[in-house]
């Protein structure tokens, strides 16, 4: 029984990890010539659901999004519900269903995950690719709603112009989710 109690309270402060590094990674800017930036949100919002699995990766994103929601300066514009009147909320709402999305894909790490698999590596970079296609989807999609944009407006403004940063992001979500998976197993899989 205490075994199971420290394996929830580890699970939630992995969660809470997790949260906190969404909002962290907010600040991190990668300028390109294109001129929209390279942030990495989207990048520990994907790894949350990769790493923690669906329940606990998509905690970590509502505590990130209650967080914004409340006030505290999380999002790249100023918080609050108000943030739902702008195409963000799209993303935002993103952001859960990627992470969810990606959990279930991938499932809670185990610790026999240190010895990587072919058909693990496969897995994370379809979950990985799916979370990543959800939050931009999710911005289109909202667009679409809040401005009445036709489809190809609304890809050419909320999907296109992310292409680029995501796709890196998407190289770099793979190894490290194979490298964070097998430790955080150790801390939040009872069945190890």
């Amino acid at each position: 029984m205490r075994k199971n109690n420290k394996i929830t309270r580890n699970r939630y402060v992995f969660a809470a990890v997790f949260a906190a590094l969404i909002a962290v990674s907010g600040f991190f800017i990668i300028p390109l010539p294109a001129g929209v930036p390279i942030v990495l949100k989207n990048l520990f919002v994907v790894l949350s659901g990769t790493v923690l699995g669906s329940f606990y990766g998509s905690i970590a994103t509502l505590i990130f999004i209650a967080a914004g929601l409340i006030g505290i300066p999380v999002f790249v514009i100023p918080g609050g519900p108000g943030v739902f009147l702008t195409p963000l909320g799209g993303y935002i709402i993103g952001y859960f269903l990627s992470s969810l999305a990606a959990g279930l894909i991938t499932g809670l790490p185990k610790t026999s995950e240190k010895n990587v698999k072919l058909f693990l590596c496969i897995r994370i970079g379809i979950a990985s690719f799916a979370g990543f296609i959800i939050i931009l989807m999710s911005g289109v999609f909202y667009m679409m709603y809040l401005n009445s944009m036709p489809l190809t407006a609304a890809l050419a403004s909320g999907f296109l112009p992310f292409i680029a940063g995501d796709i890196i992001k998407f190289a770099v979500s793979i190894p490290l989710a194979l490298k964070l998976r097998p430790v955080a197993a150790r801390y939040i899989n009872s069945e190890e």
